[in-house]
C-alpha cells in the first residue's frame, strides 16, 4: 500500500518525507485555507519536497472553468494530479485530462457506482472517503471492499483506489487487507501507526538491560 499525507503543512510533510515514508501528497481548499498560504506557491514547494502525486484541487465545480483551472495546475510540475469532484463535469474534465497523461483524482466518492464511472473516466485515482460515511452510521470500510471487488473483476480499470478521510489506524489496515492500493492520512495517524505499548515496554527494558553491562558500542 502507498501512503499519501493529506496535509498542506509544509514542515509536516518534509518531516514524514524524511522518514521515507511518503509516496505523494493530497491537498484540499480546506487543508490550503488552513494554511494561510498561496495555492499555488504551496503545491510548488510540495512537488519539490515529493516526488510522488501532489493532488492539486480544481475550484471550479463547471467543466469549462476545471479545464481552465486544471490547465494551470498542471503546469506547476510533472507530478501534479488535478483533483476533480465526481459530478458529470469532473468525470468529463478527468477523461479530458487523462487522455493528455496528465494524472487525475476524483475526490468525493460515496458509493461504488461512483467508483466505476471514474475507473471508466480513466481517473488514476479514486478517494472514497470512508470517515464521512463512518460519521453519518454507514460503514465506509465496506464501501473500499466493493470497490476492490468490482475492479478486480475488470483488469482494464487502471484506476487505483485511494482511502481518503481516514481517522484511525483501523481503516488503514483493514484497507490494506483488502487490497486498496493507496491510503491518504492525516500525519499525526500514520505516527500512530507505529505506536504499540509492548514495543514502548520492550524498548525500556532493553535500554536498562544495555545500561547495567556498562558498555558502550564505539
Amino acid at each position: 500500500m502507498k501512503f499519501f499525507i493529506d496535509s498542506a503543512e509544509i514542515s509536516e510533510i518534509r518531516e514524514l518525507a524524511s522518514y521515507g515514508l511518503l509516496d505523494g501528497v493530497t491537498t484540499n481548499p480546506s487543508l490550503i485555507a488552513k494554511s494561510g498560504r498561496k495555492f499555488k506557491e504551496v503545491i510548488a514547494e510540495i512537488c519539490a519536497v515529493v516526488d510522488g502525486p501532489v493532488s492539486a484541487e480544481v475550484a471550479a465545480t463547471d467543466y469549462d472553468g476545471m479545464i481552465r483551472e486544471g490547465e494551470i495546475l498542471s503546469k506547476i510540475a510533472k507530478n501534479v494530479c488535478i483533483k476533480l469532484p465526481l459530478t458529470m463535469d469532473g468525470l468529463k474534465a478527468c477523461k479530458y485530462f487523462s487522455s493528455k497523461g496528465i494524472q487525475t483524482n476524483v475526490t468525493l466518492c460515496f458509493s461504488a457506482a461512483q467508483a466505476i464511472l471514474a475507473a471508466k473516466a480513466g481517473a488514476t485515482f479514486i478517494s472514497p472517503f470512508v470517515g464521512r460515511l463512518d460519521d453519518i452510521g454507514q460503514d465506509g470500510l465496506s464501501l473500499i471492499e466493493e470497490i476492490c471487488a468490482i475492479y478486480a473483476n475488470y483488469p482494464n480499470f487502471k484506476t487505483e483506489i485511494l482511502v481518503a478521510s481516514v481517522r484511525h489506524p483501523i481503516h488503514i489496515t483493514i484497507a490494506a487487507k483488502m487490497g486498496a492500493h493507496v491510503a491518504t492520512i492525516p500525519g499525526k495517524i500514520l505516527k500512530q501507526l507505529a505506536s504499540h505499548p509492548l514495543t514502548d515496554k520492550g524498548l525500556e527494558t532493553f535500554v536498562k538491560d544495555w545500561a547495567s553491562t556498562g558498555q558502550k558500542i564505539d
